[in-house]
């Protein structure tokens, strides 16, 4: 008989844990479940810069875990890497210069790269001059020494609109060195070379910091409002992972709001982990330059007038061979 009532006591622990455990399982956050089945993407931006801080904040504050993304982040140092690596398959999703994919388009891709969402609409470069000159005019660049961007590429280019816009022609009036490559234009500048440099950041600022140059104008605010970056990947990614699009377009969302909800010095201290060699204070000085020139689009809506700018800029450079549809180059279906 005892035997009889341990094996019953025994059978409604089980009953009791096993009911429990269920009960647990059913009080699960949303959020935990969707963390619980992550899906890799592997996503390959142009450029490691605080230009980008929504993206990152995102990625620090785990906006994106919270929507079952693992995020893997690779940066291939120019919209050109950039565009291989989305091509290739190697990355899932693209993060550049929306021009690159007017490029493919036009060159014939099958499965062609299509923008779902804006982050930046502004040039985040600066020209860095030798010494301060509180009466800088574009006109001053004349017959003057400038290390510039890759041809073809979005900071050059919007750098010849600029100065196209203030009666400069950039083949003969100045001279725009564009051989270096993608990142090394900072050193160059303080080895010697140029009488200016066009610089993103950190490096502008670094190089202010170093003594080495002064920022002396910002490309986005004279441009004006100009399709900087988007993300983008191959239509039939988009179709296959439509919902995970989606659920990354919300963590970026939530990037966005968090840099314009939260003052520079609040934003710094949550991107610090992914520039360990630039200290808090100078993040925050970007962080609050960035902001205080509109850089972020809110809503990641890359709208026809925005995309319409980026043909007439690639027009006036040279670089567009025809103009594709604006539909056929972006979708607004993932951030609506």
């Amino acid at each position: 008989m005892r035997r009889l009532k341990r094996n019953v006591l025994a059978c409604v622990l089980v009953f009791v844990l096993t009911l429990s455990a269920a009960l647990a399982g059913c009080g699960a956050s949303d959020q935990e479940k969707t963390a619980a089945k992550s899906e890799k993407v592997v996503l390959n931006e142009v450029a490691h810069s605080i230009f980008y801080a929504p993206l990152y904040v995102a990625i620090e504050e785990g906006y994106f875990k919270e929507q079952g993304i693992d995020l893997e982040l690779v940066t291939g140092f120019g919209a050109d890497k950039t565009m291989t690596a989305v091509l290739s398959g190697e990355a899932d999703i693209g993060f550049m210069g929306p021009e690159a994919t007017v490029y493919t388009s036009n060159e014939g891709a099958t499965d062609p790269i299509i923008n779902f969402a804006q982050l930046t609409q502004r040039a985040g470069n600066f020209l860095v001059g030798r010494e301060a000159d509180e009466e800088f005019s574009w006109q001053k660049l004349k017959g003057k020494d400038v290390l510039g961007g890759r041809d073809g590429g979005m900071p050059e280019m919007v750098f010849e609109y600029i100065l196209k816009k203030n009666g400069i022609d950039p083949d003969t009036d100045l001279n725009i060195d564009k051989s270096i490559d993608f990142g090394s234009t900072a050193a160059a500048f303080s080895g010697g070379q140029g009488d200016y440099s066009v610089e993103f950041e950190p490096s502008a600022t670094a190089l202010e910091t170093e003594g080495n140059g002064v920022v002396i104008a910002s490309l986005g605010v004279d441009s004006g409002y100009v399709p900087y970056t988007a993300f983008s990947a191959k239509d039939s990614y988009l179709k296959e992972h439509a919902d995970l699009v989606k659920r990354f377009v919300a963590a970026l969302k939530k990037g966005v709001e968090y840099v314009e909800t939260h003052s520079a010095e609040e934003v710094a201290e949550a991107i610090k982990g992914q520039f360990k060699d630039t200290d808090t204070e100078t993040i925050a000085k970007i962080v609050d330059r960035y902001g205080k020139q509109d850089t972020w689009k809110r809503d990641l809506v890359f709208e026809q007038d925005a995309y319409d700018l980026l043909l007439n800029i690639l027009d006036e450079a040279g670089q567009l061979s025809e103009r594709p549809a604006y539909e056929k180059i972006v979708t607004t279906e993932y951030v609506k």
